[in-house]
């Protein structure tokens, strides 16, 4: 797969990888068996004549080393190449780096498999899902980002969820109902975390808090696999094994309405926005403590984390501007100024941007985060809430809650390229890969 410009996002029980559009997932073992094999070519966007000449050394593929262009055949030496390849996808338009290696050995296998792959029904390969928490719908929202439209909308059976997360491979969705009220103000109180079969479009199971504690926010350990959700009430996050649904501890946060997590990629720490108090706690996620609560405005909202774990950032709600937070030092290093109060925000996969809502600007900062100021504004739908970055780093997509839309950006040309029809009061995000 890597020929057909895919490359590894991660390993563990199963291989993730990427063309920038299409997820990928592979056992991590040998062998594979022909139906699991069929198909994942057939998600991959190959056809059988395409797969069977990339193996043959005969594609048409345009393959660029250096300077000089040279052709794929069986045989060839190891060298570091770009090549653009379109499997008639239309979100597929980057250049990705491949290796040029040796021939197969077991083409005639190979070949069998993809051949088996064109009598084998799609279902046998996933593929990659976005996922739209629809608080006005009081539903999940399940779209396809190649096609542009929503497939379905799974009712939650509580009001409501705002928040979204995907099981690392890609078959469930956690929504935790969290109030039929804002964040800090009257109103139900969640004790609910329904979990959604995105294939089968139902809900599966459900997490019981035990009494209400409002969760919000869940996000997936990056390295230990464990999901980790805000509960507001409990001044908290509560942790839970996604194995067996059952709640397994608590970090506290030592403020109320701990509204949004965000975690660093290296599992380390962990950082809640707490609205009200306007504030930031800073968590040890593997010793489950309290380390430190850092000040910012008087109302802050949402929280990210820069690509290389420096930064964290938050959107003061009481000026235009933006808090930066050294991880480091833990403490607060520079202020952006913005174009309007801020919101939800993410990083670039590359590092180099970071992305801000401004709602009432109908949208999206960019931040340039060597200079850490404002390098331009990307108009999108109304009211932008939420920003995901797409795998590949190609383009990104903000919740519009007004508009009832999600707005696609494309990140070369920082301009939106479409607006997905969702449901109403479209928030949360997660990518299901």
């Amino acid at each position: 797969m890597q020929k057909a410009g895919f490359r590894i996002l991660r390993q563990g029980a199963h291989i993730v990888m990427t063309d920038g559009t299409r997820i990928l997932t592979i056992p991590h073992h040998n062998p594979v068996d022909a139906i699991t094999m069929g198909g994942i070519v057939r998600d991959a966007g190959l056809s059988v004549e395409v797969f069977r000449k990339l193996l043959q050394g005969r594609s048409r593929l345009s393959y660029r080393c250096s300077t000089r262009s040279v052709g794929i055949h069986p045989g060839g030496n190891v060298d570091t190449c770009r090549f653009h390849y379109d499997p008639h996808d239309p979100l597929e338009y980057s250049h990705s780096v491949v290796q040029v290696r040796s021939a197969l050995k077991q083409l005639p296998l190979f070949a069998s498999l993809v051949l088996a792959s064109s009598m084998m029904p799609a279902a046998f390969a996933q593929s990659a899902r976005l996922l739209v928490a629809q608080k006005g719908d009081h539903s999940l929202g399940i779209v396809d980002p190649v096609a542009g439209r929503r497939l379905a909308s799974v009712p939650e059976g509580g009001i409501t969820g705002h928040e979204v997360a995907a099981s690392p491979d890609g078959r469930l969705a956690y929504v935790p109902i969290y109030s039929d009220a804002g964040v800090g103000k009257p109103g139900t109180n969640g004790r609910k975390m329904v979990v959604i079969d995105i294939a089968a479009q139902k809900i599966v199971d459900t997490v019981d808090f035990g009494r209400g504690v409002r969760p919000h926010c869940p996000i997936f350990g990056p390295k230990d696999g464990l999901l980790y959700v805000t509960t507001e009430l409990e001044h908290a996050v509560t942790i839970i094994d996604p194995k067996t649904l059952k709640i397994i501890g608590s970090i506290p946060t030592g403020q109320p309405e701990s509204h949004m997590l965000a975690i660093s990629h290296d599992g380390r720490r962990g950082y809640t926005a707490n609205v009200g108090p306007g504030t930031v706690s800073v968590l040890d996620m593997q010793a489950h403590k309290l380390l430190k609560i850092i000040p910012i405005s008087g109302n802050t909202q949402r929280i990210s984390v820069s690509m290389d774990d420096r930064w964290a950032f938050t959107a003061d709600q009481t000026q235009p501007r933006m808090a930066v937070i050294d991880t480091a030092a833990e403490s607060v290093k520079h202020w952006v100024p913005l174009d309007g109060l801020g919101y939800g925000s993410a990083p670039t996969l590359d590092g180099r941007w970071l992305l801000m809502a401004i709602p009432a600007k109908d949208a999206v900062d960019v931040v340039d985060l060597k200079t850490m100021k404002v390098a331009r504004s990307v108009p999108v739908c109304a009211d932008p809430q939420e920003v995901l970055m797409r795998p590949g780093g190609k383009a990104a997509y903000v919740s519009c809650m007004r508009s009832n839309q999600v707005a696609e950006i494309d990140l070369e040309t920082w301009k939106m390229t479409r607006a997905i029809d969702t449901g109403k009061a479209s928030d949360g995000l997660a990518w299901a890969q």
